[in-house]
């Protein structure tokens, strides 16, 4: 049986942490701590949000991984931010899919990789926006009830 909220920063957590659950973004139960347990990230990465950002980044114009890295961090104000580990290794399964195209900027000395997107990629990324909606949507909601616990 749950504890009730004693002060206003539990009542608080105990509101975001129902909120996000009522939106069905992630378990009732809080989330353990250490490492990847902030369920929001966790959740945007999990719920195809950081494919969604990165194709969507691509489809506006050739781009590399580094500037992406840059421009989701800057995006979602450090909320998401992406390492070389984790953005690269993506790069290379979208372009396995073929659903982004990549081109050394000077082949001969392997410079930066500069990503297109695919006539493919184009249709995932339109099958993405529709997919993750709800979840994003759910979360701007939790944040919204989080903002009114806390500051109304």
């Amino acid at each position: 049986m749950p504890r009730a909220p004693k002060n206003k920063r539990d009542r608080s957590r105990e509101a975001a942490r129902e909120a996000v659950a009522h939106a069905g973004a992630v378990p009732a139960e809080p989330a353990p701590r250490g490492r990847g347990s902030d369920p929001f990230s966790s959740e945007l990465r999990r719920r195809e949000v950081l494919p969604l950002l990165v194709l969507h980044l691509i489809a506006e114009g050739p781009t590399y991984g580094n500037q992406l890295m840059e421009r989701i961090a800057g995006m979602t104000e450090g909320v998401l931010s992406v390492n070389p580990n984790t953005m690269y290794p993506l790069l290379r399964r979208l372009e396995e899919r073929g659903l982004i195209a990549g081109q050394w900027e000077h082949p001969e000395r392997r410079t930066r990789r500069f990503y297109s997107i695919t006539p493919d990629g184009q249709a995932d990324y339109e099958r993405l926006m529709e997919e993750v909606r709800p979840f994003l949507e759910a979360i701007a909601q939790s944040i919204d009830d989080i903002v009114r616990e806390v500051y109304g």
